[in-house]
């Protein structure tokens, strides 16, 4: 009788979104299915597999465009066994010479560094060299090499309007340079999160009477310039509301752009922050769009309108947190 079978999928899994979910979902339902036919008996999976990068192969091949990144390798790790069912991950260093590789000198040595019975793959799957290998290519290498090919058709998702898209990594990241946060967790099948380091900032919340935690996002892709509503988990494990804003705060003349945010208690008061928060690790979750940025002609105008962003985002966060 045949050993359970080993399952991978190829990709780069960036955000881990419900495409990549339903892409293993998919591969393991059906390989499970070839196993207890080709062996007379429910033998089932023996591993569920992500081979994927790190980093992503387009900051070797595109060094000069470098693109942020929707989830870094310890969350997207984490995602992929919490969501996917993804049993074990193999993250290959894309190196010119394996970025060189004909698409089945690239199968031929992953295949004897993790053998694998079935892959399971998108219909616009490329690899090798110059992304010479398509689903197709994939196809002929298994029927001669001896393992099975699962394509996957794209998972198409509903939007907030009622309008539908495929569940991509691309989609995503649109949807969040857009500043469509809500949408975007339509793709991701969860708030957009950022895990970030708090770092000093110039203080100038603190005076005003709105506090900032200021955060390190370098590397990550920010959603448009704006401000959301959303929340955070602290060090200590409490989840409070949080008032994000991403800009480069133009009515201080700003040139670099940021993302801080304030966060409020539930009855919208701001939570003062003790004077050595920095260096402390928070998650952050985007939840919906309150505005765009703007330059105010002072700073009074200033606190009225954030005063107006305390009631909106406390509005929102009360539907959001009720559905």
């Amino acid at each position: 009788m045949k050993k359970p079978m080993k399952v991978i999928a190829i990709g780069n899994f960036d955000g881990v979104h419900r495409g990549h979910r339903h892409l293993f979902q998919l591969g393991s339902g059906v390989a499970g299915d070839l196993a207890a036919y080709s062996a007379g008996h429910p033998a089932g999976i023996d591993s569920l597999t992500a081979v994927t990068f790190e980093p992503l192969p387009i900051a070797v091949l595109k060094p000069d465009r470098p693109m942020g990144r929707l989830t870094p390798a310890i969350e997207r790790a984490e995602l992929l066994r919490s969501t996917c069912g993804v049993t074990d991950i193999i993250e290959l260093t894309p190196t010119a010479e394996l970025l060189g590789r004909s698409a089945e000198a690239f199968i031929e040595q992953l295949r004897g560094e993790c053998p694998f019975d079935v892959v399971v793959e998108g219909p616009d799957f490329r690899f090798g060299r110059n992304r010479s290998g398509s689903l197709g290519t994939l196809r002929e290498l298994g029927a001669k090499h001896g393992f099975a090919v699962i394509e996957a058709a794209p998972l198409t998702v509903t939007l907030t309007d009622g309008s539908t898209v495929e569940a991509r990594s691309s989609v995503a990241r649109a949807l969040l340079e857009q500043g469509r946060v809500a949408d975007a967790a339509c793709v991701f099948g969860r708030a957009y999160e950022l895990r970030c380091l708090t770092v000093q900032g110039d203080q100038r919340g603190r005076t005003l009477g709105w506090p900032t935690a200021n955060l390190n996002t370098h590397g990550r892709i920010l959603p448009a310039d704006g401000v959301y509503a959303g929340e955070a988990t602290l060090p200590d494990g409490r989840c409070v509301i949080a008032a994000i804003s991403i800009g480069t705060k133009p009515t201080f003349d700003g040139m670099t752009r940021t993302c801080e945010s304030t966060l409020l208690a539930a009855d919208g008061q701001a939570i003062e922050l003790p004077l050595d928060w920095y260096g402390w690790n928070i998650r952050l979750r985007f939840m919906s769009w309150i505005r765009a940025q703007e330059r105010f002609d002072s700073v009074h105008t200033l606190l009225d309108e954030l005063e107006r962003d305390r009631a909106r985002i406390i509005r929102a966060m009360s539907v959001s947190r009720a559905v």
